[in-house]
């Protein structure tokens, strides 16, 4: 007797492999032409992008990275920068913890691994600052190693394609983890391509407010397509706020303050950045607890304390 033939892949299978396929070759399409993929990358500079790109926008991300990249090419260079240099060069990025947060790890990176990148997961994620999103996407974007890459974008193309969800849930959750890791080709080049693309598409494409379906590579495989593009089933849990009057836009003032100033700023001059008063001082508080910020008595001992970027 014949042998039998081996049974089909169930349609689910053959989904997941087609819409890859279709979103890798999209993208060698429309990739944007980033620094931070050009042939010369180094792993130093995607970590960097990684960390620059957390919550804020490629427009305002690709000219910093570039300066900064200039400036502290290696983790060497910026291990061994002023600290008030590092900030101001971070400019308003936002979440200047982050900034705070890349100079120890440059400082690890130095006195750890010789002043390189490691290329294991779990040299990334003992670094200071490192999380699993970005362990993974240096360990795919700058070793081209197959691991999850599980960003907005990437969580809302897989919601939507192949959950039929017009958004994933608030925060991650273990079994949409395993999802993304089941999903994942078995081997290091199309892990790669597949994590890179993702994210492309939906940062293009499938957008979170006004999606391009027209314009997607796999609108007639997207399931959330197929089930009339249902609403948001998560909405209820989304919590807004609003930038105007929040402690957010408060410390961005005061260290906006502080970048422009040649040295330390007398406290009377700081309060002039707010009118509340409480919040300010409140503001000004958590700053200097993070360590973006330092309290310096004044000149004669009746003078105001001032505050200034920390050396």
């Amino acid at each position: 007797m014949p042998a039998a033939a081996a049974p089909a892949p169930a349609p689910a299978d053959r989904t997941v492999a087609e819409v890859r396929r279709l979103v890798v070759a999209w993208f060698g399409e429309h990739r944007r032409d980033l620094p931070w993929r050009a042939a010369d990358r180094t792993p130093w500079g995607v970590l960097v992008s990684e960390v620059m790109l957390q919550q804020t926008p490629v427009a305002r991300v690709e000219p910093a990275w570039t300066a900064w990249m200039d400036r502290w090419p290696t983790p060497a260079d910026l291990a061994a920068a002023p600290t008030d240099a590092v900030l101001r060069a971070w400019d308003r990025l936002g979440y200047p913890r982050r900034a705070l947060r890349l100079q120890e790890c440059a400082r690890a990176l130095v006195e750890r691994h010789g002043g390189r990148v490691p290329g294991t997961p779990e040299e990334l994620l003992a670094l200071p600052g490192v999380g699993a999103y970005t362990a993974g996407a240096v360990l795919a974007f700058a070793f081209g190693r197959r691991s999850v890459v599980l960003d907005t974008n990437v969580r809302r193309v897989v919601a939507r394609a192949l959950g039929g969800q017009a958004l994933p849930a608030p925060a991650l959750t273990a079994s949409e983890a395993r999802a993304a890791e089941a999903l994942l080709p078995d081997d290091d080049a199309g892990a790669a391509a597949w994590a890179a693309a993702s994210m492309e598409l939906g940062a293009l494409v499938c957008t979170a407010r006004a999606p391009r379906c027209g314009d997607c590579p796999v609108e007639h495989l997207c399931a959330w397509r197929t089930a009339g593009r249902p609403a948001d089933a998560h909405a209820h849990r989304r919590r807004v706020q609003s930038w105007t009057g929040s402690d957010r836009q408060v410390r961005g003032r005061v260290m906006a303050l502080l970048r422009e100033a040649p040295g330390a700023v007398p406290e009377d001059v700081v309060a002039g950045v707010w009118p509340d008063g409480a919040q300010l001082r409140r503001c000004l508080a958590a700053l200097v607890a993070d360590g973006l910020v330092v309290g310096r008595p004044g000149p004669g001992d009746d003078d105001p304390p001032a505050y200034a970027l920390p050396s």
